[in-house]
């Protein structure tokens, strides 16, 4: 069986090789930079609506479930691409693939602010979700072929921090403009920084040394499948997204409605919490590395659990300081449980992160939408129990992470 790509090659370089990029290098300054603005150029045209689902709602007269729909609708459309996009990275490479997926996202989203009806809109967003696959589907992928393994999850965690930087500036900015200028205004402002941020993704990103073409193949994808291990973390994966997008959609109404009654502009500043999740999430992937993955990866869902409790009570300042321990307990989660992905995978590592991406995406679409139902229901106390049992399914996935190795029940094979 033909792989759709070869085993990496062994981290201890041959002499006539380039060595893969370690922490210092000139080479991995440029790949985290390249791929932090990769982050928040993706993140920031994925989550740009966010923000604005109650303005939304309310100019096109739907539901808060209903207007939810223009972000499930943008994630479940990277789910269905993911897996494709990443295999044809495995015949036209990682670095071209990225690049004009993030181009042609880029330019889309300028068409988000000129849809003069809901159905529209959605329509756009969801061909923007398209677009946008090819960054998510082989960034991985690509850190995983080019960074050396002692300091893949340092990077991992670098990148996963540009995707949370973007999360915060894809609701600041247009939350901030819209209170200004009107929510198109504020979505074409968001369009234009994000075409800069890819701009400097293309000029950045160095070119793969490691990657071998080879033809599309599908086959490997059931192998991945097979791995109990795998399986899991594409479990958490689901579970952790699918709370943290109910929680964000659907705190700006409760923060907004009462007893808060809190103005737009001041409802977009929890897209803050992110950079502080965005700092977690590099400081987490450093350490798994050094102090294991099953340790770290469950105790930060039990520190997103910890903090979504918090949120429960109709305090203010619980409110604020428990959507912060949830939001970096959610990212700390996702760096691990990611990086975890390549460092698993013996070969074809873009099919192995699309898997983990399409359950991420697909979690964001489908158990964002399903936390709206949660809502509209339940208000927030059925949204936060809703969000508890699905963090806990995670954190039994977690738990039973490490003694799994290849299908077989083992001791202490790795550090895992």
């Amino acid at each position: 069986m033909t792989s759709a790509s070869p085993p990496a090659a062994p981290d201890t370089a041959d002499p006539e090789e380039p060595e893969r990029h370690r922490l210092g290098s000139p080479g991995l300054r440029r790949v985290n930079l390249a791929l932090f603005a990769a982050g928040l150029t993706t993140f920031m045209s994925l989550y740009c609506t966010q923000a604005l689902l109650p303005e939304l709602s309310e100019s096109f007269h739907v539901s808060p479930a209903r207007a939810s729909l223009l972000v499930s609708l943008a994630t479940g459309a990277v789910a269905v691409a993911v897996i494709p996009v990443s295999s044809l990275s495995e015949r036209f490479g990682r670095t071209r693939v990225m690049i004009v997926s993030s181009v042609a996202s880029a330019l889309i989203g300028l068409l988000v602010p000129l849809c003069s009806t809901f159905g529209m809109l959605a329509a756009v967003r969801t061909l923007q979700g398209l677009a946008l696959a090819g960054v998510p589907a082989v960034a991985m992928a690509y850190l995983a072929d080019e960074v050396h393994r002692e300091h893949l999850g340092g990077a991992m965690g670098r990148y996963v921090a540009g995707t949370g930087i973007g999360g915060v500036l894809g609701r600041l900015v247009p939350g901030v403009v819209t209170d200004v200028a009107g929510w198109r205004w504020a979505l074409g402002v968001t369009a234009l920084v994000a075409l800069a941020f890819t701009a400097a993704f293309w000029l950045l990103l160095p070119p793969s040394r490691f990657f071998r073409p080879s033809r599309v193949d599908y086959r490997p994808l059931l192998g991945h499948l097979r791995d109990p291990g795998l399986r899991r973390l594409y479990l958490i994966a689901l579970v952790a997204m699918a709370g943290f997008v109910t929680v964000y959609n659907f705190m700006t109404y409760r923060l907004l409605d009462a007893p808060f009654h809190l103005p737009q502009a001041v409802v977009s500043l929890i897209a803050v919490m992110n950079v502080a999740g965005s700092a977690a999430s590099a400081r987490a992937g450093t350490l798994a590395d050094r102090t294991g993955r099953r340790r770290v990866l469950s105790g930060a869902l039990l520190l997103a659990a910890a903090g979504l409790a918090l949120t429960l009570p109709s305090s203010l300042p619980l409110v604020a300081v428990g959507l912060l321990v949830f939001t970096v307990g959610f990212f700390a989660t996702h760096s691990v449980a990611s990086g975890w992905v390549g460092l698993r995978a013996s070969g074809a590592r873009a099919q192995a992160s699309a898997l983990y991406l399409f359950a991420y995406y697909l979690g964001s679409s489908v158990g964002g939408t399903a936390g709206g139902v949660a809502y509209e229901h339940g208000r927030w106390d059925g949204t936060g129990a809703y969000v508890l049992l699905l963090l806990a399914a995670g954190l039994a996935a977690a738990l039973t992470m490490a003694p799994v190795l290849n299908g077989r029940l083992v001791g202490k094979v790795r550090r895992e």
